[in-house]
C-alpha cells in the first residue's frame, strides 16, 4: 500500500491554489472584452428579429386582399339631381 508524502500533497494544493487564481486574473482581463462581444451579438440578434417583425406587419396575411392601387375617384356631377325642401319638425 502506497502513502502520500506529504510534499506530494502541498504540490498538489499549490497547484490548484495557482490555477484558481490564474484563472480568476484572467478572467478578470477578459471578462470586458465577452460581455462586450456577447451584447454586440444580441443586439443584432432583436435587431434582425425587429426587422423581420416589420417585413411580417407589411406582408398580407393568408386570405387577405390587398390593392395596390385605389382607383381614381371621378368628380361628382354639377347637375342638380333635385329640389331643396326645408322642413320643420313638429313636437
Amino acid at each position: 500500500m502506497q502513502m502520500a508524502s506529504f510534499t506530494g500533497f502541498l504540490r498538489t494544493i499549490l497547484i490548484i491554489l495557482l490555477v484558481y487564481y490564474g484563472a480568476k486574473i484572467l478572467m478578470r482581463l477578459f471578462a470586458p472584452y465577452f460581455v462586450r462581444y456577447m451584447s454586440k451579438k444580441m443586439q443584432e440578434r432583436f435587431g434582425g428579429q425587429f426587422q423581420q417583425q416589420q417585413s411580417d406587419k407589411n406582408r398580407p396575411k393568408d386570405g387577405e386582399t390587398v390593392i395596390d392601387k385605389m382607383p381614381e375617384q371621378r368628380q361628382s356631377s354639377d347637375k342638380k339631381v333635385g329640389e331643396y325642401i326645408d322642413y320643420e319638425e313638429i313636437d
